[in-house]
């Protein structure tokens, strides 16, 4: 399957009409993935524009760096100057001139292709190493955590990170089980620990194992640290009238865009365009499962 079938850039009009796109203006892609954001931002920015992606993943540099090159050589003259950096997001504010940008976009969370690959051990569905990091050259991966965190402080992570209320139940049995080195592994100790809760009305049931997943990448990756980071920078990296845009996948994530965009709305930073997250519609759950979860904000600089 081509790289631009399997991957379905999320909500992808609305990220596009929220950021107000001009020709000729300086826009952030903080979250490459794929490049599908990128690649529509692109389409619009015009030769005179200036497009700067970030992505930790050296993975995801490569394929977007091939779908990049196939957008220019599509566009020709018309294609904007592309700038890729192959660090964390919360490193623009290192990288970009203060006030320098007209919007700047977010995709939290993994893409696809961390899911769909199993030697990156993100998921269950396929039996895998327990990796889990974004970029794989640097800090621990789950089984280290997974093996040599103590009990109670698996415990509090798999809590605060997953939201999983049974979290001491499941930690208590990671520890006994230990070692764990597979994905299958891990979901099994879970599974057997805290088996599927009967859905709430109107939700759909989850695996067991889902929220300790969760947890285990959040924490791996230090994505809530991340996430603070982008969203405390953004106000100094924008001009008047930037617009920023930020697409969250579950509740700790949309938490702290919703707490950013309301603190800065009070201090007379931002003004709000979502009074409520923008969300899929049923079309589009049906296209991409994904974005199911997904939930848009943004906001305006003033």
């Amino acid at each position: 399957m081509a790289n631009d079938e399997r991957h379905v850039p999320v909500l992808l009009q609305n990220a596009i009409q929220f950021l107000n796109v001009r020709a000729g203006g300086t826009y952030v892609d903080a979250t490459l993935g794929f490049a599908g954001h990128s690649s529509a931002i692109a389409r619009l920015l015009g030769p005179k524009g200036r497009l700067i992606a970030f992505d930790r993943d050296p993975e995801a540099l490569r394929l977007a760096g091939e779908r990049l090159e196939a957008l220019k050589q599509e566009l020709g003259d018309a294609m904007p100057q592309v700038e890729v950096h192959g660090v964390e997001f919360s490193q623009a504010v290192e990288l970009i001139p203060p006030a320098s940008l007209d919007g700047l976009l977010a995709d939290f969370g993994a893409s696809s292709m961390h899911f769909d690959d199993a030697q990156r051990g993100f998921s269950f569905q396929a039996d895998g190493p327990l990796d889990m990091r974004m970029n794989p050259r640097q800090g621990p991966t789950a089984a280290q955590v997974v093996n040599q965190a103590g009990e109670k402080e698996l415990a509090d992570l798999i809590y605060e990170f997953g939201e999983e209320r049974r979290s001491r139940r499941i930690a208590r049995a990671i520890v006994r089980a230990r070692p764990l080195t597979t994905t299958a592994q891990l979901a099994r100790v879970v599974a057997a620990a805290a088996p599927a809760m009967k859905p709430e009305r109107g939700r759909h049931s989850i695996h067991p194992a889902t929220r300790t997943f969760q947890a285990l990448r959040i924490y791996v990756n230090a994505e809530l640290e991340e996430i603070s980071a982008l969203l405390k920078a953004a106000p100094g990296l924008l001009k008047p009238g930037g617009r920023l845009v930020v697409i969250s996948f579950h509740s700790l994530e949309d938490r702290l865009a919703k707490d950013a965009l309301r603190e800065g709305a009070q201090q007379g930073i931002y003004e709000v365009l979502t009074r409520k997250p923008v969300t899929a519609d049923e079309e589009e759950m049906d296209r991409n499962p994904r974005s199911r979860s997904a939930k848009l904000r943004a906001a305006e600089r003033k």
